[in-house]
């Protein structure tokens, strides 16, 4: 309460000073660790947390210790903790004492999950990028840059500024500056004019430097090529070649082979809330999943409809978030759900200090406007246990139930109250319940 009234009473261009204050005493305080590695920074609406796990499963099977800081999870090394912040990027103590830690573990290479709102509050300072990956850009969390997408857009390209700072490190040593852009993406040439030793991009569709064709998928993930080259990854979704795509550049990037490199990729099998399968020995498919927006729903939605044999039912659970986060993306919801699934749950996400109601209700109402109709195959089930339970009671045999919205955050927020959650954890004691 004390923090909002001090918001609404001192000008932002204060409070962000002050962030920027805070995060420089944060990083003399611990040494200036962001000068001892090599960063790998990886902003964009989404597939940032993926990205991040696969490049660090690449440079592990080339022998480089990583750290990552991401919305899932922090790794150092083989260790790893979940993310519980609720943000992800941690406050610039956080930040600076994990990437002290990596330093003191041995990490040659930290890679750092960055948001335009981690940008904005000065987060990124004392982090001093290296490589910049930039993945996709779609309207998100347009509230928090007075509504504009240019903004949010520009206040990205802040991680590409840093680029041209700190370019000795690890010793004396001159750090190579390395942007790598998805060339699919219509804002990569945004990015790309930013300042750098090197410019790789990657692809599914237009030409570029590293292009993925042949991408087929399998009941155990997605096989694909590159440059006459097989890769392999042990993570669902097609779409997930795009979060794999900047790992291939990273590890060869690093000297790495592209044998290594694929044998990173195809013994990740499980990244936190992504497209994470919750198996309890149930006869059908239950997959938890981050996705919260247009693209990474109808992606999770698309992979659950080609998996699923004939007769069989795909079945969402989605919500979305209060707290004055981007409304205009309920409608999209709820159309897609409606066309893309066949039996919709509507239920919390993060409400924040908002009305539960009013955003399911904005979801909901255009699910119906699709044809979907309640209590036949749309539901509307506030509590968010219930609605997972709900979910899993309208399974059958070989069915997809997919769980989105929150993947694996360790907390959601209602009525302004944080408590201890977690999807994957819920999903396996509602599951047992049942079979």
């Amino acid at each position: 309460m004390v923090k909002k009234i001090i918001k609404k009473l001192l000008p932002e261009k204060v409070i962000l000073f002050y962030h920027y204050l805070v995060a420089l005493v944060a990083t003399v305080i611990y040494g200036w660790p962001g000068k001892k590695m090599v960063v790998i920074g990886i902003t964009g609406t989404k597939g940032k947390t993926s990205t991040a796990n696969f490049i660090w499963a690449t440079l592990m099977a080339g022998g480089h210790k990583m750290g990552i800081i991401t919305t899932a999870s922090i790794r150092i090394g083989e260790q790893e903790t979940m993310n519980k912040y609720h943000m992800t990027m941690p406050g610039r103590f956080v930040i600076q004492k994990t990437m002290a830690e990596m330093v003191k573990a041995g990490c040659e290479y930290c890679i750092v999950e960055t948001t335009s709102e981690g940008l904005k509050q000065h987060r990124n300072v004392g982090v001093y990028y290296d490589w910049a990956i930039f993945t996709n850009l779609t309207p998100e969390h347009l509230p928090s840059h007075g509504g504009s997408f240019e903004n949010y857009k520009k206040a990205k390209g802040k991680m590409f500024v840093g680029l041209a700072k700190q370019r000795k490190k690890i010793g004396g040593q001159e750090i190579e500056k390395v942007i790598i852009a998805n060339k699919d993406s219509e804002h990569a040439d945004y990015y790309l004019n930013f300042p750098a030793d090197k410019k790789i991009t990657y692809s599914l569709k237009k030409e570029s430097d590293v292009k993925a064709e042949q991408i087929k998928e399998t009941v155990s993930g997605v096989d694909f090529v590159v440059g006459g080259k097989n890769f392999k990854l042990g993570i669902l979704g097609g779409f997930n070649v795009y979060n794999a795509m900047p790992a291939i550049i990273v590890g060869r990037l690093a000297g790495m082979s592209d044998e290594k490199i694929n044998k990173g990729l195809s013994e990740l099998n499980l990244i936190p809330g992504r497209m994470e399968i919750i198996d309890e020995g149930q006869n059908f498919t239950v997959i938890v999943d981050y996705a919260h927006e247009k693209q990474s729903i109808t992606y999770v939605l698309e992979t659950g409809r080609a998996m699923r044999k004939p007769g069989a039912k795909v079945i969402i659970l989605l919500g979305a978030e209060g707290g004055g986060r981007d409304k205009a993306k309920r409608p999209i919801m709820g159309e897609l759900s409606a066309k893309l699934a066949d039996q919709v749950v509507v239920s919390n996400v993060d409400p924040y200090e908002d009305d539960p109601k009013e955003i399911l209700e904005d979801i909901a109402t255009v699910a119906e406007q699709f044809g979907k109709k309640r209590g036949e195959d749309l539901w509307v089930i506030e509590d968010r246990r219930e609605g997972i339970a709900k979910a899993l009671a309208m399974a059958g045999e070989n069915d997809i139930v997919i769980i989105t919205g929150k993947g694996a955050e360790q907390s959601i927020v209602i009525g302004g109250q944080s408590r201890p959650w977690d999807d994957r954890v819920v999903v396996r004691e509602e599951l047992k319940k049942i079979i």
